[in-house]
């Protein structure tokens, strides 16, 4: 055995994933949140595109009174689709060209990036992989470091324990060729915030254009109709303020929310991509909420109402003006 079986992935996914109030069960928005970011990259590499967008990550700031939102950091995991090269004398990849530009466009707006390799100690064990990190986007060459040496001087130390691989999922839903991905991601969170007190979210994924340079969020949804807006998709206030936080630091960075679809929930075919700008998102957005579905904790959720006639479809030529 030289590398990491999938079993061992998904016994530790099962422990870190929340499960709904359905007790055990995947959060569907999970999984259809999940799928569509690699649907989405699928997407971007038939128009020519798969070099213009990052993998995902994590975003998270310092928390505390008096120091909230202090300091800021983005880590990006090396994440690989087959376990089987997760071994102890493997040789990690250098980071993309793509992942230095983006991290600089981070740098200069004062949000730190990091790119995370996996370094496993212990063969197909979860416990013995640990993360060393590497500081892209500055002027000077950065060496690595492991990863609680990189985050201290930005985030503050937990005070004491916390198990966050309490959980009981079945994740038996989620696809082989994405459970490695999936793992490294929840590994390398699990992994700073059992150190680390932060106020965290994902990253699903950076987009970068001829001008500027987009965050993402990424959903799969069907339309709704409402009197006065005509056909919506709708936005979960917490991804809707994130995505403001990007937009606020400006410089060359903006956000964007991209919409995969579909034509029902039951089938999910595929209808079309759609995006839509922060900058156009924040002017049309209704300023009346509504209640929405499930979260990804399980809980009810509330959402900003977007008009479809807003978006844009995902083609190469409304990429090539971005």
């Amino acid at each position: 055995m030289t590398g990491m079986e999938i079993q061992t992935m998904r016994d530790y996914l099962s422990k870190s994933i929340a499960s709904n109030r359905a007790k055990g069960v995947l959060n569907q928005n999970k999984l259809r949140g999940l799928l569509a970011e690699v649907d989405f990259r699928n997407h971007l590499a038939r128009l020519g595109f798969a070099n213009r967008i990052s993998l995902g990550g994590w975003i998270a700031r310092r928390t505390g009174p008096g120091e909230f939102g202090q300091s800021t950091v983005a880590i990006f995991p090396e994440v690989i689709s087959d376990g089987s090269i997760l071994s102890a004398s493997r040789i990690s990849p250098e980071p993309s060209r793509g992942l230095h530009t983006i991290c600089a466009t981070f740098h200069q707006i004062g949000i730190h990036g990091y790119y995370c390799v996996p370094d496993v100690r212990v063969v197909n064990d979860a416990n013995g992989l640990s993360w060393q990190a590497v500081q892209l986007g500055t002027p000077n060459e950065n060496p690595f470091m492991s990863l609680n040496e990189a985050l201290s001087p930005y985030l503050r130390a937990r005070s004491r324990q916390y198990n966050f691989l309490s959980y009981k999922t079945d994740v038996s839903t989620i696809p082989d060729p994405h459970v490695a991905e999936e793992f490294l991601k929840e590994h390398l969170r699990v992994s700073f915030q059992s150190s680390f007190m932060a106020e965290v979210s994902d990253i699903d994924g950076i987009f970068w254009g001829q001008q500027y340079t987009y965050p993402l969020e990424i959903k799969e949804k069907t339309s709704a109709n409402d009197r006065s807006l005509g056909e919506f998709f709708g936005l979960d206030v917490g991804p809707f303020v994130k995505l403001a936080y990007y937009a606020a630091k400006r410089g060359n960075l903006h956000s964007m929310f991209v919409v995969r679809e579909i034509s029902d929930t039951e089938t999910r075919e595929l209808r079309q991509w759609w995006f839509i700008t922060f900058d156009k998102l924040a002017q049309f957005a209704s300023w009346n909420q509504q209640g929405g579905g499930t979260n990804m904790r399980g809980g009810g959720s509330t959402v900003v109402k977007i008009p479809k006639d807003q978006f844009l479809p995902m083609t190469r030529e409304q990429l090539e003006r971005l």
